[in-house]
């Protein structure tokens, strides 16, 4: 008699199902499964089948790159796309010194291998070059000027090519290899002293039988294996050439922000003799390491490789910048990108890339350069990249829970909970990304799931952009939210933190006053608290309620309350989910949320009638000024100016967040809605 067919692999379901079979045949009529011995057999049996199937069910997990859960069969499937996992990458710091007392002496070489010993935020680390640097030394002075050093072991390995063993391997034996530091020379023979240079390549494209060329390859236990050519693709090893392979092995992440330097290199002369170290100076910190990471994670490649595959290493579309960019540059921690033909006005030809690193704010100017190098390897011609900084959109929250004292009679118990939610809500996927989405059911699930006392909670959302104003110079500003606003008043629906212009006393700040369901313009007025607002400039700017756009006109701001001439500029949301459009990155800042317990006196039964119930507002209390927690400026505020400007004034460009400042002698662009034209926006 044959089996049934299993519809479920669960250790009691087979095991019904052999009993099912058996009581079928008429030899085991007479038979009690429940309690013969025959009852041990049939658990024997379906314990077996049960690992089995179990075995058989993880194996066939691990063909495929979308299931596959260790590591070596990741990166086996990975491969058989061309795709090659990154590797740890060192940090990497700018250092300058010199060398001076120097006679007889016309060059100097700082050799491969320990630089320096650098200090960093928990440890030390020592820093490496892969390449030996040569400098000419004149008037007995030599300067070594922008070292860029990296952190990690240098280490070399060589390998002597035998024809006579069938599949001979080049594998690099230690784990922890940063593979951008990889330089790998071909010597005719071990005692020759002439070699050649081999180039690591990721594709074959213009690879013919005569490059000299490797490809590399990750194999078990985080190492790497060289492939050389066969004369068809890439020139042949021939029989006793020896290969050197030189590389740095790293300590990843950690390596990062060290800033202080001491040498213990070793640096020779043109006769090949030793420098003193005490000729030496001090070591000069141009740029502080950076850039260090771990190496490429299961759920990194798994999302990598079939991207890279599918543009084939070429930048088209908009995605296939993200793509390549996640795979050149593996500090990233969002990326968006878009092209010129989405901005107002177009301007094709373009792509913009905006990049949140994992460590730090923005990418330096010394990196955006190195990108766009390499980004021209993958982009089609006639398209220009283009990195600019991102902007961030911040959510506020203002929330009111209402919890049952007869449960929970302690608030501030019940208050830390709520923000501890929160605060790990503000970490999640959700936001802190580009394309983010600050998801409002979420926001106030939580505060409901925190304690069983928690009846209810009235939450508002606010979003907020920072403008970083340029003091002291005629500028205006266009700050852009990429949400569409709600007006709930005829004013003060858009409202920010103070700040001093030019030619008027005391504090500033700005507000709305709605036209029509559109348009509305902005004002600048003065305000006590508990006064009357005083309005000094009626028509200042202009808001664009659908786009959620506000565009300052020309002012001289000269102070500003907030820290680092920072302007804070607060909007009310039509909807209460928020999304990072475009270059905007998303962020939950739960330095300035609000969170208000309000006991439920129905809930309790101490109030039953409801007379004494405390209602909160589910729309927005109108204020005149923005409040908030952010550090206030320690720098002296500005007396007012009263020298008078001849400049103009031109029309900022519509980017997505701009200012624009002009004067008699300077014009100066930033993006982010008032960021440096170095620092990028905020």
């Amino acid at each position: 008699m044959a089996f049934g067919q299993y519809v479920n692999l669960d250790f009691a379901d087979i095991k019904q199902s052999i009993r099912d079979y058996l009581r079928a045949n008429t030899n085991f009529t007479d038979y009690d499964f429940e309690g013969s011995n025959l009852s041990i057999i049939i658990d024997a049996l379906a314990y077996n089948t049960y690992i089995t199937a179990y075995n058989t069910n993880m194996a066939a997990n691990e063909c495929f790159l979308d299931s596959a859960t260790l590591r070596e069969n990741v990166v086996s499937l990975a491969r058989n796309i061309g795709y090659v996992p990154r590797s740890r990458r060192s940090a990497r710091a700018k250092v300058s010194f010199n060398v001076s007392g120097l006679t007889a002496t016309s060059t100097l070489t700082l050799n491969s291998g320990l630089v320096c010993n650098g200090a960093g935020t928990n440890s030390n680390f020592i820093f490496s070059i892969p390449e030996s640097i040569t400098v000419p030394v004149v008037n007995g002075f030599a300067e070594f000027s922008n070292v860029e050093i990296y952190e990690g072991t240098y280490v070399s390995q060589a390998f002597t090519v035998n024809s006579s063993l069938f599949n001979q391997r080049y594998i690099l034996d230690n784990s922890f290899i940063d593979t951008s530091t990889i330089k790998v020379l071909v010597r005719p023979s071990q005692s020759s002293t002439s070699s050649v240079t081999y180039k690591q390549i990721d594709n074959i494209i213009g690879i013919t039988s005569t490059s000299n060329s490797y490809l590399l390859q990750e194999i078990e236990d985080e190492r790497y294996e060289l492939t050389f050519g066969d004369n068809v693709i890439g020139k042949k090893l021939d029989n006793n050439n020896y290969v050197i392979a030189s590389y740095i092995t790293s300590a990843g992440r950690d390596g990062n922000d060290a800033s202080e330097f001491s040498f213990v290199g070793n640096i020779t002369n043109q006769d090949g003799a030793s420098i003193d170290a005490a000729d030496v100076s001090l070591i000069e910190t141009l740029e502080k390491s950076r850039d260090g990471d771990e190496i490429e994670s299961i759920t990194s490649i798994k999302y990598y490789a079939p991207r890279i595959y599918s543009s084939q290493y070429r930048a088209v579309t908009s995605s296939d910048y993200e793509s390549v960019l996640g795979y050149i540059y593996p500090n990233v921690e969002s990326v968006t990108a878009f092209g010129g033909e989405e901005m107002t006005p177009p301007r094709f030809g373009k792509v913009f890339i905006s990049v949140k690193p994992r460590n730090g704010d923005f990418l330096s100017d010394e990196t955006k350069r190195e990108l766009i190098q390499k980004l021209k390897n993958y982009a089609v011609a006639g398209i220009v990249p283009e990195f600019i900084d991102l902007k961030y959109l911040y959510v506020e929250i203002n929330t009111t829970p209402y919890y049952n004292p007869s449960l929970n009679d302690n608030p501030n118990t019940l208050k830390t909970g709520v923000s501890n939610a929160l605060t790990q809500y503000s970490r999640s996927i959700d936001v802190n990304k580009f394309g983010g989405r600050f998801k409002y059911s979420k926001a106030v699930s939580l505060i409901d799931s925190i304690d069983s006392s928690i009846t209810s909670n009235i939450t508002l959302v606010t979003i907020r952009r920072n403008l970083k104003a340029v003091l002291g110079q005629f500028a205006q500003y266009e700050v852009c939210y990429g949400n569409m606003f709600h007006t709930q008043e005829s004013s003060y629906n858009v409202v920010s933190t103070g700040f001093t212009i030019e030619g008027i006393t005391g504090t500033v700040y700005l507000a709305d006053e709605v036209i029509n369901r559109e348009k509305g313009r902005i004002f600048f007025f003065t305000y006590t608290e508990g006064g009357t607002p005083n309005i000094i400039k009626k028509n200042a700017g202009t808001v664009d309620y659908m786009h959620g756009e506000v565009l300052i006109d020309t002012v001289n701001i000269l102070s500003t309350v907030i820290a680092n001439n920072v302007i804070e500029i607060q909007a009310i949301p039509h909807s209460n989910d928020i999304i990072g459009l475009r270059d905007l990155y998303v962020k939950f800042d739960m330095t300035n949320t609000t969170i208000n317990m309000v006991q439920d006196l129905i809930a309790s039964g101490e109030n039953t009638s409801g007379s004494r119930f405390v209602h909160t507002h589910s729309y927005y209390t109108p204020t005149f000024t923005r409040k908030s927690q952010s550090p206030v400026s320690t720098a002296s505020a500005l007396l007012p100016s009263t020298a008078s400007s001849t400049s103009t004034t031109t029309s900022s460009s519509n980017t997505y967040a701009t200012s624009t400042t002009t004067s008699s002698t300077t014009t100066t662009t930033s993006s982010g809605g008032g960021g440096s034209s170095s620092g990028g926006g905020y």
